[in-house]
């Protein structure tokens, strides 16, 4: 590329995934661009490309909620000698298999350096390792500051942080206030190398987990598995190191349920290209439509593909009586005890019972998530309707983004050994005492010495501390849109955001980038 023009001076804040798939979406784009572009990627982790949640380093214990087969990453840019594909990189074979996160933070790293190192021509790439604090819109752009001095001005900056600091929620800080009074022991399930160093304490103890969606999955891998347990065809054998007993809790006791064991059996959930056209044409009148009416469009849309996956399946649920409920109350049509539903979410994976229509709804709706971004992410739509679709969208999760089968079947070896108790899953009352929290149960109350957090905070602006974020809130140039905080045009210039990801997000096609 030769051209007389100034480059486009782009700073890029934050390099996960997020950051590495806009960056290989330019990367693409370079051919057809008649200006030079000039990126300088703000990021001090260790590993930029993978960000924290896929930090190479960390357990391997911690997977993946999408299997090798569904791992859909695009082909990175670059000729014929760019660097492989995940599969062929890692030396996955087995396209049913879960990979570790670190894994794949491996090689979104690998792939970050390999687009440093032989970027398309007219596109130049810097790395600094600075944290930057603020940013100010200036005549030519925008500068930004940090612990580390000035830097600028740039025509554009993409803010990619990933999940950035929160305030605790108000349980969890009373807990922190406590555990700080008190020597209470209180852990992060993340990074996983700090909790298993802490929980090389805890043998013979019992402690609970705060949380049973994915995050709790990670959390009973390291405690077990990270010390020394294993599992067998016959259960658990114990090493002697784990906690004697953990008690998972949240606020309905049910675990979310695993997908579907292999291709052949996700298979049979696939809706048809009709069914996902006439999804896309439900989003897209939905978006302009007061809540309710909204939700009612989508639950239209899904009626037809889960009324033909029920029947194919024998299955004697009926899916409109569930989406009513779900659109009004989510959950409150799940019934079962904790361990009922974790048996029941096993035995839909295996394909050894029919699937119910919450099981089959949910496995259409992470289906068509692409289909939803694609259509929802650029939309302008009332913040109510938004908040409606999201919250429509969080509720489904409990089936949409299940775990790997084989985690959920450890839980169940954990339960019949003892190991894991569910006595207190469903929202107990909690104490806080003078050595830690004791947990209320059918049986009476549990004295707990150790209690993990396993709840990752919600994405709210108004609760982010990280000083570029909350400044940036402060100062109006960051906006809470009412669905996803993303930034908005500031100080006459288009000032470009990314959503935060989440720790557990299922790798899907976003627009050049990859979404959570």
């Amino acid at each position: 590329m030769t051209s007389d023009k100034a480059p486009l001076r782009v700073a890029v804040i934050g390099m996960g995934p997020r950051g590495l798939g806009a960056l290989e979406a330019l990367a693409r784009q370079m051919p057809q661009t008649a200006r030079p572009v000039t990126v300088e990627v703000f990021d001090t982790g260790a590993h930029p490309g993978a960000g924290p949640n896929f930090d190479p380093e960390d357990s391997p214990l911690c997977l993946l909620n999408t299997p090798l087969r569904a791992l859909d990453l695009g082909a990175p840019p670059g000729g014929p000698d760019r660097l492989a594909g995940f599969a062929e990189w890692s030396g996955s074979t087995d396209p049913d298999s879960f990979p570790a996160r670190s894994l794949l933070g491996g090689y979104l790293a690998a792939r970050f350096d390999a687009l440093v190192s032989s970027p398309p021509e007219g596109l130049r790439l810097a790395r600094r390792s600075a944290q930057v604090t603020a940013l100010d819109p200036v005549p030519e752009g925008w500068r930004l500051r940090g612990p580390e001095g000035g830097f600028g001005p740039y025509d554009e900056v993409l803010l990619t942080p990933g999940q950035p600091a929160t305030d605790p929620d108000p349980q969890l800080a009373r807990w922190q206030d406590h555990a700080e009074r008190t020597g209470a022991d209180l852990q992060p399930a993340y990074p996983a190398r700090a909790l298993l160093a802490a929980a090389e304490s805890w043998a013979g103890q019992t402690l609970a987990i705060r949380g049973l969606g994915l995050s709790t999955f990670d959390v009973l891998r390291l405690l077990t598995l990270g010390l020394g347990g294993s599992f067998t065809a016959g259960g658990y054998v114990a090493s002697g190191r784990e906690p004697a007993r953990i008690l998972p809790f949240s606020l309905n006791g049910h675990p979310p349920a695993p997908k579907p064991q292999t291709a052949a059996l996700d298979a049979a959930f696939d809706p048809t290209g009709p069914e996902s056209a006439a999804f896309d044409a439900a989003l897209a009148q939905a978006l302009d439509q007061a809540p309710r009416a909204a939700l009612e469009r989508l639950a239209t849309a899904l009626l037809p593909p889960a009324r033909r996956i029920l029947r194919a399946m024998a299955s004697p649920d009926q899916p409109e009586p569930w989406l009513e409920t779900e659109q009004r109350d989510p959950g409150a049509q799940d019934s079962g005890t904790p361990l009922e539903v974790l048996r029941h979410g096993i035995a839909m994976a295996t394909g050894t019972a029919p699937p119910s229509a919450g099981y089959v709804i949910g496995q259409i709706w992470r289906k068509w998530q692409n289909a939803l971004r694609q259509g929802f992410n650029p939309a302008r739509c009332d913040a109510a309707t938004a908040a409606a679709i999201l919250g429509f969208d969080e509720g489904l999760k409990r089936f949409s983004y299940g775990p790997p089968l084989r985690s959920a079947q450890e839980l169940l070896a954990l339960v019949e050994a003892g190991r894991v108790d569910l006595c207190a899953a469903e929202d107990p009352s909690i104490t806080l005492t003078e050595r830690g929290w004791s947990l209320s149960t059918a049986q009476g109350a549990v004295p707990v010495r150790a209690m993990v957090d396993g709840v990752l905070p919600a994405p709210r602006l108004d609760a982010v501390t990280d000083p570029l974020v909350a400044g940036g809130t402060a100062a109006h140039a960051l906006r809470g849109s009412g669905r996803r905080d993303r930034a908005r045009r500031a100080a006459g210039r288009r000032f470009a955001g990314a959503v935060p990801a989440g720790a557990h997000g299922a790798w899907q096609r976003d627009r050049g980038g990859f979404a959570a």
